[in-house]
């Protein structure tokens, strides 16, 4: 079993929590996932780690209540336990390939939006203590929508962005963006984008256009984790790959990401079917 040490809410439906599973906490990388249930008759459910404390042998999982099975996780209390808390899965992000004198050079920028913040705070945490201080765009509805503000704050250079301008810019994502790289003149090496997949799309597509590489962690479906079942394919540049195996992440340029989205809401019209319940609610 595996506890529930503490648990936070970071805005009316979204939750975290820091779970005690020693062996994902001292393996776990960041970019990785690990897939959860609740109990022996709960669904298997992939979240993305958001922070590891090897010390503490804990693992950071942020979880946003969309359907059945995200609600059940974020009902769960302090001192509860998970039936099972399998990981680290998938492959961890390719900046940890790269050699630190080369990354020391580099210009990173993170796009996060939703509950996307929380995946790529583990990333920014790891670019930091490696010397690196990357640029984050952190977009949401509004300002009580935000996640890890203050936490990505002490890592890397932050944006806010709102819908309504409730706080920092106002505007999406992909308008920050153009701000910084044609306003402001802003030069980037590489791009980081985790959020919704929509968000996603049209931030490939702008960063495209100005001509950054960028790779996007991708929250397909899943259910079992370890490529078996199929349910997580998605087409890059032309080819079938597997999340759970072959990513998160993926070369956001090549992802069919209309493809992605028709097959992440093929459960929608079914009143039986949760339509979160093979979904990475982390990403919201």
């Amino acid at each position: 079993m595996f506890e529930i040490i503490s648990r936070r809410e970071l805005s009316p439906s979204i939750v975290e929590m820091r779970v005690k599973a020693p062996r994902v906490a001292t393996s776990g990388l960041p970019g990785q996932f690990v897939i959860v249930r609740t109990d022996e008759h709960g669904e298997r459910i992939p979240l993305t780690i958001c922070d590891t404390d090897p010390e503490a042998g804990t693992v950071t999982i942020v979880t946003q209540s969309i359907g059945i099975s995200s609600r059940k996780i974020n009902s769960m209390q302090q001192g509860e336990s998970f039936a099972d808390f399998a990981g680290p899965l998938g492959l961890p992000s390719d900046l940890l390939e790269i050699p630190e004198e080369e990354l020391r050079k580099m210009r990173i920028l993170f796009v996060a939006g939703g509950v996307g913040t929380a995946p790529v705070y583990p990333q920014v945490k790891w670019l930091h203590n490696h010397g690196v201080e990357a640029d984050v765009i952190i977009g949401a509805k509004t300002k009580d929508l935000f996640t890890y503000v203050d936490e990505m704050e002490k890592v890397g250079r932050v944006h806010l962005c709102t819908d309504d301008g409730s706080a920092g810019h106002h505007g999406m994502v992909t308008d920050l963006l153009r701000v910084l790289v044609e306003e402001k003149g802003e030069k980037f090496d590489r791009c980081v984008v985790i959020g919704p997949m929509i968000m996603m799309k049209f931030t490939a597509l702008a960063t495209k256009k100005y001509g950054i590489p960028t790779v996007a962690s991708l929250n397909a479906l899943m259910v079992d984790g370890t490529g078996m079942c199929g349910a997580c394919r998605v087409t890059v540049d032309g080819k079938t790959r597997f999340t759970c195996v072959e990513g998160p992440e993926f070369d956001a340029h090549l992802i069919d990401f209309d493809e992605a989205m028709r097959r992440q809401n093929m459960y929608r019209n079914n009143p039986k079917t949760d339509p979160e319940t093979h979904k990475c609610s982390c990403h919201g």
